[in-house]
């Protein structure tokens, strides 16, 4: 039973081998991911170690932190040495990783190409499930003034008011908008009604002398910047 409790717990292992020692030791950045979640989960089961356990965790979804950080309660706890306990304690450190880098976003507020659009919103959208339409409102210095969700679940011109983003953007004296939404799917390609919606949009601006400066959408990974392309 000793030798259980042995594979078990960290503080246990041979000094080489505990990733919270080495941390203290030699730094954070040295640590592999399988490691830092090891440190957070603290014990494996009675075949493997937690390392060993984070490993066959991060292989499972091709080692991507991303893919881990889309993971539920019971999509966790259906690894043998994972309870709940341990589930939501690796979901609450993802979780404080997607806020860092979405606190990250907002530190930097003028946009200067497609790419700091796409490190702006890749935090807020990249990772959803579902559609979401937002407005970037900018100055004339192309600082943001606002981001804000003009519709959630699907895009189609029924569902952004041209009059409501035209509203808000004349209170704010804004001089230029960028339309950005997500892609689920991964797809990058716009879709027809992304294309009409674009053109509806930019057409309502014209008379007041407010410009669409870019439609990006926005996957997990990657954007696709109408601008960039040329068709907007």
């Amino acid at each position: 039973m000793s030798n259980y409790k042995n594979s078990l717990t960290i503080k246990h292992w041979n000094e080489d081998d505990r990733p919270r020692e080495k941390l203290m030791i030699k730094g954070k950045n040295v640590l592999s991911d399988a490691e830092l979640i090891a440190v957070l989960i603290g014990s494996g089961n009675r075949e493997e170690s937690a390392v060993e356990l984070s490993k066959r965790i991060l292989v499972s979804i091709n080692n991507s932190l991303n893919e881990l950080g889309k993971l539920s309660v019971d999509d966790l706890i259906k690894f043998k040495g994972i309870g709940e306990a341990k589930a939501i304690s690796i979901i609450t450190a993802l979780e404080l990783g997607r806020r860092r880098r979405l606190e990250d976003a907002l530190e930097k507020p003028k946009i200067t190409s497609s790419k700091s659009v796409f490190d702006v919103m890749q935090p807020i959208l990249g990772e959803l499930q579902h559609e979401e339409f937002w407005i970037i409102y900018l100055n004339n210095a192309n600082k943001i003034q606002l981001k804000t969700q003009m519709s959630k679940g699907g895009i189609t011109g029924t569902l952004v008011d041209t009059r409501l983003v035209y509203k808000r953007a004349i209170e704010l004296s804004a001089t230029g908008i960028i339309l950005c939404h997500n892609h689920p799917s991964g797809i990058l390609k716009p879709s027809t009604s992304d294309i009409s919606l674009t053109k509806k949009i930019k057409k309502g601006g014209e008379v007041l002398d407010i410009k669409v400066l870019d439609h990006i959408i926005i996957t997990e990974k990657d954007y696709f910047s109408f601008a960039d392309e040329g068709i907007l």
